[in-house]
């Protein structure tokens, strides 16, 4: 008979497969808040109705796993609440950039330039944190970089003739929610230092169904049961990723389960095209594997920077 894998071994297999199945989740999410643009849902809509409808899953999952009502208000209590509030603004700003980007561009390009996050935050990280940054990290940004440019083919968006070119509007709202995307990462570093990980979810979700909420009078307008239904499920969906995201991160580090972001990439290709009818283009797939390769590429530098940092007398930068 075969020994059984150690239990170490066992907890990075159940990350993993969290992992995915936020991934999926998410690409999910994308998909379900995509088809209900095309009955006029707007970005602060999506804000809203994502977080309301995805409350309720975060709250269970905190009460469940906190041992009851009141391990879960313990757990729920900000240590630092004006870090959450620079959390909740750079955050909130950051998704609704994200759900305008979904309704202005195609589903696998918005989903491929909200995945340059991760070179932005190379970038943050040494501007704002004085983190060294290698050439092979550098090298690793502009290959991303390039896929960027491949993917938005700025010089036909700046065209008005141009046939099928990404509209410059939604290129800039993309790369602004990823540059955003890259200021939240630096902020839970942070705060990850004193919050419980629950209350970062909760109150994140707190604060988009909040400022969702006074956006309805002016954005918000009737829908069709359908859409409301899409909307129910893009919640629940979303809820249920970042659960399954921050769950991964429980059982295994994230240098190995950060990789696995990118299958969203690929859900957003077979999603485009089965629901809505939108072959990737070769400059998206080309576009999205240099981002991909960039991203990828600095999640594994950063993984052997901070194991290398154990073994050393000096602290790890952070």
């Amino acid at each position: 008979m075969a020994p059984a894998s150690p239990p170490h071994h066992d907890a990075i297999l159940i990350g993993i497969s969290q992992r995915i199945c936020a991934a999926g989740s998410f690409s999910v999410m994308a998909a379900l808040l995509k088809l209900s643009t095309l009955d006029g849902v707007s970005a602060p809509e999506m804000v809203f109705y994502r977080a309301f409808f995805g409350l309720p899953v975060v709250v269970a999952w905190v009460v469940m796993t906190q041992g009851g009502l009141k391990g879960a208000i313990r757990a729920l209590r900000p240590n630092n609440p004006w870090a959450h509030v620079l959390r909740c603004v750079i955050g909130v700003s950051s998704i609704f950039c994200v759900f305008q980007a979904l309704s202005l561009l195609p589903l696998a390009d918005a989903t491929t330039l909200s995945f340059t996050a991760p070179i932005f935050a190379t970038i943050l990280s040494f501007l704002l944190l004085k983190e060294q940054v290698g050439i092979r990290r550098w090298s690793a940004v502009a290959v991303g970089f390039v896929g960027v440019l491949i993917v938005t083919r700025p010089l036909e968006a700046l065209s008005a003739a141009a046939e099928h070119a990404l509209p410059l509007a939604g290129i800039a709202v993309g790369l602004l929610a990823a540059l955003l995307t890259a200021g939240v990462t630096i902020t839970l570093r942070q705060l990850g230092r004193t919050e419980h990980v629950a209350a970062i979810v909760f109150w994140f979700f707190v604060a988009c169904s909040i400022v969702g909420a006074l956006t309805l009078p002016v954005f918000g307008r009737m829908h069709e049961p359908q859409t409301f239904a899409l909307l129910v499920g893009a919640g629940a969906a979303g809820g249920l990723g970042q659960l399954f995201m921050t769950s991964s991160l429980q059982n295994a580090p994230v240098s190995v389960v950060a990789p696995f972001d990118y299958l969203q990439i690929v859900g957003a290709v077979i999603f485009g095209w089965w629901l809505l009818h939108t072959p990737p283009t070769v400059s998206t797939l080309t576009g999205a594997a240099l981002i991909s390769a960039g991203g990828l590429y600095t999640a594994w530098r950063e993984h052997v920077r901070r194991r290398q940092a154990l073994i050393q007398p000096t602290p790890p930068p952070v």
